[in-house]
């Protein structure tokens, strides 16, 4: 439990999702923690069930994709607690899906400042201060992003950018002493992939679940883990990756799912405690209302 002794990490969309699984994934590894998200989720509260578990952790509540926010942010982490090691980009929002040609363009325009703006900016900021410690960025791709998706093409465009995004990232800072990389999930059990809390309709949940050969949505602990992996000094020598965590999806064809064998299908108990994995942003977000639209 202390493979992350000593570190302070940043972790954007850090209050809900797997983006809660990896605060407090880190924080019981030893981490210091900021916890980021916007105003509108339950940030405060994940910090203190880290408090009241025993780790470190404070609360940034703000717009990542906006740079006066993410500069603020990074402040906020070496004020507090002395330097920075490790950027998690996991902030993004999936808030519709529909054929392009019925595709909103204020939802892509806020796909896109939510999932590349925000990874960007916050990448940006936090690189000064992940030159001194020879720190890491881990950001959040998908299977879309190799796969692409359909009826959400442009959330599998941003991740596309993500995954591009890291690999010539992580090049280009190599030479800085610092480590980039990528996980890209599958279906896991969130809000995002739920027909009753974000934009899957039965039709589609079905779908995923079946095209996975192990047969089930993954767990945000799961998740967590392959974060917890890379952002740590065990993952010394890996840079420039892109880690699938996807139930194996993307390595499949037709409806595989239902041949997996029972034991894949039982998804891990974990040993977190996750109270808002069924919260996040399945709606489309603009904090500062149209003075932030119109900044893009």
């Amino acid at each position: 439990m202390e493979r992350l002794m000593g570190k302070v990490a940043i972790v954007t969309g850090g209050a809900t999702g797997i983006g809660e699984a990896i605060c407090k994934k880190f924080a019981r590894e030893g981490a210091q923690v900021v916890v980021a998200g916007m105003p509108e989720d339950p940030v405060q509260e994940v910090v203190q069930e880290i408090l009241e578990a025993g780790g470190r952790a404070i609360a940034f509540s703000g717009d990542v994709a906006d740079a006066d926010d993410a500069m603020r942010c990074v402040r906020i982490a070496v004020e507090e607690f002395g330097k920075l090691d490790i950027l998690i980009n996991n902030a993004g929002v999936f808030p519709d899906m529909k054929e392009l040609q019925q595709y909103d363009i204020e939802v892509f325009d806020n796909m896109i400042r939510n999932n590349v703006r925000s990874a960007f900016m916050m990448s940006r900021m936090a690189l000064p201060e992940l030159h001194k410690t020879r720190g890491c960025i881990v950001s959040a791709g998908s299977e879309a992003g190799q796969l692409g998706i359909a009826q959400n093409t442009p959330y599998g465009g941003t991740k596309g950018f993500i995954h591009a995004f890291s690999k010539g990232l992580a090049v280009e800072q190599a030479q800085h002493g610092v480590r980039v990389n990528c996980v890209c999930p599958g279906a896991i059990d969130t809000a995002w992939t739920h027909k009753e809390d974000g934009p899957f309709d039965s039709e589609v949940e079905k779908m995923v679940i079946n095209a996975t050969p192990m047969g089930r949505r993954g767990t945000p602990e799961e998740m967590a883990n392959v974060y917890l992996f890379l952002a740590s000094d065990e993952a010394s020598y890996v840079t420039g990756a892109l880690y699938f965590a996807d139930g194996g999806i993307t390595v499949a064809k037709g409806s595989v799912g239902q041949k997996a064998h029972d034991s894949m299908k039982e998804a891990p108990k974990g040993e977190l405690d996750l109270r808002h994995s069924r919260q996040g942003a399945t709606e489309i977000r603009w904090p500062g209302g149209a003075r932030d639209r119109e900044r893009l």
